[in-house]
């Protein structure tokens, strides 16, 4: 999981002084009943997703009844995951699959047929002890029950899941799995490709160097018809938001060539903040991304010295915690080359 920053003494206190503080919505919309975005991002969800914690990693299944997303407090590393039950949307909750609190657990993926989902977790190996931290990163899997639950995690293949760091998993609609590798020595990360055979999955292959070799590039989402790759890229110099990383993008064409990163404007790499997350709605319509920013009102809170005031800017969005936003999947199709428009 690479990008993994320190969390905050915010995102400490925040949990230490509240604890869980969304509650059940009444809504029954698609998106959480949320008016959608334009072309200008917006925090997605306020107080129900985006609640002032460090929220990133978001996946939303096929048919728009299930939404996992990942969170960082003072106590977890997890996921967390909302359903739409009974015409209404449950209150956010520790998936299933994601409760024992051993271990780690993070990027979730659903599969295309939305039967399964694939994650980070940091339980160890087979054969291994568990070890403290990020000593262990794999992708695992969780599959849907008959009755709708989550099963209990398992490895879907030992073919990507090496001694070394793999994470970030991302499918396209023929059940192609690319992720993320990490050097263990070197610390430099690249994005692989494992392509679907039957039950099981083809050996890993490296995507080109006009992918990798240009900057360090980590967390890469796969468009379901595997014509555009979103990925976070560091070490690569980038006017918009200098000495971050950021969010690119690469278009595909049908023979499998690759153009080269073209960079988001200021909207989604915002100033002062590193690409973390990026995943598209299962429709096509919307763009997700993980970014932070303190705004003018968290601003004016801040500056106030009442307890109150101080619970009210801990339990914002946009108060310097990472938070997920939303904006019109237009801003993808503005960047694409003319002659791969749709």
């Amino acid at each position: 999981m690479k990008r993994l920053l320190t969390l905050s003494i915010l995102a400490l206190f925040s949990f230490a002084i509240t604890g869980q503080h969304v509650k059940s919505q009444d809504l029954n919309l698609s998106y959480l009943g949320q008016k959608p975005p334009g072309i200008t991002p917006e925090p997605f969800a306020p107080d129900i997703i985006a609640t002032g914690y460090y929220e990133r990693d978001i996946t939303i299944s096929p048919d728009g009844t299930e939404i996992f997303y990942g969170i960082l407090t003072g106590r977890h590393v997890t996921i967390l995951y909302t359903r739409l039950a009974d015409g209404k949307w449950t209150e956010p909750e520790i998936a299933p699959f994601a409760r024992n609190s051993q271990f780690f657990f993070l990027e979730p993926c659903f599969s295309p047929d939305g039967n399964t989902i694939y994650f980070l977790c940091t339980k160890p190996p087979e054969g291994k002890e568990p070890a403290p931290g990020w000593a262990y990163q794999n992708i695992w899997a969780s599959d849907k029950k008959s009755d709708g639950t989550w099963g209990e995690i398992y490895n879907p293949d030992t073919a990507f899941n090496r001694p070394n760091s793999q994470f970030y998993p991302s499918l396209t609609k023929t059940g192609t799995l690319y992720f993320t590798r990490s050097d263990e020595q070197t610390g430099k990360s690249e994005i692989l490709r494992a392509k679907k055979n039957g039950n099981k999955l083809d050996t890993p292959e490296l995507l080109p160097p006009v992918i990798n070799a240009n900057g360090n590039i980590y967390n890469a989402f796969i468009s379901p018809d595997e014509s555009y790759l979103i990925g976070c890229v560091d070490n690569k110099k980038n006017e918009i938001n200098p000495g971050f990383a950021n969010y690119y993008i690469f278009f595909r064409d049908k023979n499998d060539n690759w153009n080269e990163g073209i960079s988001f404007g200021p909207d989604i790499n915002i100033k002062g903040s590193t690409a973390i997350s990026a995943s598209v709605s299962p429709d096509g319509k919307y763009l997700f991304f993980s970014a932070r920013t303190t705004s003018d009102m968290m601003k004016e809170l801040a500056s106030k010295n009442t307890i109150g005031a101080l619970k009210e800017y801990l339990n914002s969005p946009q108060n310097g915690n990472y938070d997920i936003y939303w904006v019109s999947a237009g801003v993808i199709d503005n960047l694409r080359p003319k002659k791969q428009a749709h």
